[in-house]
């Protein structure tokens, strides 16, 4: 049976009854809303060009502008959420990820949409780690605790198995600015139902700013390296090695870096982080060229070519769950070379498609390289939190999701460019570079231990 506790209400100083269920139910469509926007958005790239134009390069910054913006700041939004207090900096960051739809939904143009994606990254890496800390705070039985934030995370890979069919769907039905004007009404039954959420304590957590500020420009200058090329790209390049180089002095000099390099000296966290990279780096940039692929090459709808990467996304949630069942019997290093030795011969078998293969094979076998990753990912997050102290499990968890997040923005950068010298062509190389990754990362794996890991 759930308990009701009763605190101050956040405005008229009254009793207002909580709700552990409202409480969770508030922070899962959150965290939902902000894991669909990662890749809800590929489906519709191509409306976007047909209505705001950009080519190739402006297509990759609608993508990118959330990811990095998003990957870059949830170093710092974790001790954010702790300073403002978890119920605050959720309330903070839906209504700015609302407001910022809004304006996406709204752009006239591209450079205003890439714009509005920056600040509806800015707000997805405050909702992150407070959704997570509401959930935390809601339930304080360990089991029950234990529980829900398995039901907080599943609700993350529903969302990114649904985020391409919704995407496709809303583009068809509505328009591509529908992708966007969706997170409005559920942006604001995510604040209502926080009315019912404990208020949390505020802590004192320290800050890195000149680190976060440096990590932000060489990512941005990488990026941009990569997506406009040329003699910009070549000063974007220079920039970003300045950043990095200062980046790397202040976080060894900083009492309470965003990412202690000294994580990296254990041989588990560095495998964990590189293959967590290579997953992401495939996954990600495999659903922003075959949704560019659907449409552009072979001429099918958007609904169409949401619905090809169902069985792709389809099988990551229970494909999750064994994983970490894998894991807990057998040790991480099984199912992690059994996933990373997958998904590299699923990006391998992508290699004979071209634009007569039938649409429905295409989705099947897009299949291989999906389950590949579903099986890395869990044992690669039990490796991680295993090789760090339990006090420092939370500093660690940041720096793989962001390590993850930034890959995935990396990847599409270096897919799209690729891509825009020759699509067939350009698709064949960003799948060789998939499974070269996967092959690394593999050969990486076994230096890890064979025991079961206590956190997967």
């Amino acid at each position: 049976m759930t308990t009701t506790t009763t605190q101050l209400g956040p405005r008229t100083g009254g009793l207002t009854p909580s709700s552990p269920v409202l409480t969770l139910t508030a922070a899962l469509l959150g965290f939902a809303l902000i894991t669909l926007d990662a890749s809800v958005v590929n489906v519709a790239l191509p409306s976007i060009g047909t209505a705001l134009g950009g080519g190739m390069s402006g297509l990759q910054w609608v993508v990118d502008a959330y990811t990095l913006s998003f990957a870059a700041l949830m170093l710092s939004t974790g001790a954010f959420a702790d300073r403002a207090g978890a119920s605050r900096a959720y309330a903070i960051g839906i209504a700015v990820f609302t407001l910022a739809s809004a304006a996406c939904g709204l752009a006239p143009d591209l450079p205003e949409l890439i714009g509005a994606r920056v600040l509806q990254g800015v707000a997805a890496a405050v909702v992150l780690p407070a959704s997570l800390s509401l959930v935390r705070q809601a339930y304080a039985d360990p089991v029950r605790r234990a529980r829900t934030v398995a039901t907080w995370a599943a609700g993350g890979s529903v969302a990114v198995a649904l985020g391409p069919v919704a995407g496709g769907a809303l583009t068809t039905v509505w328009d591509w600015r529908g992708i966007f004007f969706i997170n409005l009404p559920l942006g604001a039954v995510a604040l209502v139902l926080l009315v019912r959420a404990p208020r949390s304590e505020r802590r004192r957590a320290p800050l890195d700013l000149p680190g976060q500020l440096t990590a932000v420009v060489a990512l941005t200058a990488v990026t941009f390296a990569v997506i406009e090329g040329g003699a910009t790209g070549l000063v974007a390049l220079l920039v970003a090695l300045v950043a990095g180089a200062a980046f790397v002095r202040i976080e060894l000099r900083q009492a309470h870096p965003v990412v202690p390099l000294g994580l990296f000296r254990s041989p588990a966290v560095s495998v964990a982080v590189a293959a967590g990279a290579a997953c992401s780096v495939s996954f990600y940039g495999v659903i922003f060229l075959f949704s560019l692929f659907f449409q552009q090459v072979q001429g099918r709808s958007a609904l169409y070519a949401g619905l090809m990467f169902l069985p792709m996304t389809g099988v990551i949630p229970v494909t999750n769950i064994v994983a970490g069942k894998l894991a807990a019997r057998y040790g991480a290093r099984l199912p992690m070379l059994a996933g990373q030795v997958l998904a590299a011969v699923g990006a391998l078998v992508l290699l004979y498609v071209d634009a007569g293969t039938p649409p429905l094979l295409v989705g099947v076998l897009l299949v291989p390289m999906a389950l590949g990753c579903a099986l890395t990912v869990p044992p690669l997050t039990a490796v991680m939190m295993d090789a760090v102290p339990a006090e420092r499990a939370g500093l660690a968890a940041g720096v793989l999701n962001a390590a993850r997040q930034v890959s995935g923005g990396l990847g599409i950068a270096v897919f799209g460019a690729l891509v825009s010298g020759g699509f067939t062509a350009g698709l064949r190389e960003s799948l060789g570079i998939g499974a070269a990754l996967f092959a690394v990362t593999a050969l990486l794996s076994f230096r890890l231990s064979g025991r079961p890991a206590n956190s997967a």
